[in-house]
């Protein structure tokens, strides 16, 4: 139930740390959700240049309850946390940090946001082919997820970064029991894996704003039935998305991976679950205006 929201000594307070950070939705987001519910929170942006300093007055503050880590600190903000789920440890990168009476528990919500998604858009992935296109940070966290999770039949990664490609395919290989099997993106390895693949996962920044008339699979290479699940939510609905959707495809637009990672944040900060649709309603809301 709603009530009127008072700032008091008792207030615990969650941030989003990043650099830059002004563009963050996560304020508004996380805010708007602790709202609907009642709870005695606040959500603010901390520009940070400085991690240690940063954590270090996470630790100073008794109501510092959690932050949310962007770009560029998800990597280094590993080294001053005290603990880190080993499936986390093994993705390189977290970005959620949750103080647990003194105690800095980091974890990582891309790869499990993502698979929220999927599930919530009613997509099976366990025993089907999964092609990832790109091997960055959130390819990483969702590749993890789904080879560790959701038992896919098999999983192909393409990416142009052969030595990045090369590092992800060989940590899978060696952390996961996945059928794994990756190639450098060009034009035959993209036709040849989109004649196999059942979900398409992109993971790169193709079609994202400004470039939104790009898209890194052309419309002929589409079969029915795949699913098409790009993480961009700049803009709502990519060249990517629409194309598929023109095909008659299932299409999972990026905003619903942003909204259940954040949900899933909420959740670890917070101990109830996620107002979810007061926490979408927001990013369209935000993203449309």
């Amino acid at each position: 139930m709603k009530k009127d929201r008072r700032i008091s000594a008792g207030t615990r307070v969650c941030a989003v740390i990043g650099n830059p950070v002004a563009h963050s939705l996560s304020p508004a987001v996380h805010n708007a959700a602790f709202e609907e519910l009642g709870l005695d929170f606040v959500y603010v942006a901390f520009r940070v240049e400085d991690v240690a300093a940063a954590v270090a007055g996470m630790r100073a503050f008794e109501n510092f309850r959690g932050m949310s880590v962007t770009i560029p600190h998800k990597t280094e903000i590993m080294k001053y946390v005290d603990g880190i789920d080993e499936a986390d440890r093994s993705i390189g990168s977290i970005n959620t940090v949750v103080n647990e009476q003194g105690r800095l528990i980091g974890s990582g919500t891309d790869g499990p946001g993502a698979l929220r998604a999927l599930a919530d858009a009613g997509v099976e992935v366990e025993g089907r082919s999964i092609l990832v296109l790109g091997s960055g940070g959130a390819a990483r966290a969702i590749a993890f997820t789904l080879a560790r999770n959701a038992r896919p039949g098999k999983l192909s990664i393409l990416d142009v970064d052969e030595s990045q490609l090369g590092r992800l395919t060989a940590d899978l290989r060696n952390g996961t029991d996945a059928r794994v099997e990756s190639g450098k993106l060009s034009d035959g390895s993209l036709a040849r894996a989109m004649g196999h693949a059942d979900v398409i996962l992109h993971c790169t920044p193709v079609g994202m704003h400004p470039n939104e008339d790009a898209a890194l699979v052309p419309a002929a290479l589409f079969r029915p039935g795949q699913v098409v699940f790009d993480i961009v939510y700049t803009p709502l609905e990519t060249k990517l998305l629409a194309d598929a959707r023109s095909r008659g495809l299932k299409v999972i637009p990026g905003v619903e991976m942003f909204v259940h990672q954040a949900a899933l944040q909420f959740e670890r900060f917070t101990g109830v679950d996620a107002p979810v649709g007061v926490m979408r309603r927001v990013v369209m809301e935000r993203l449309k205006s």
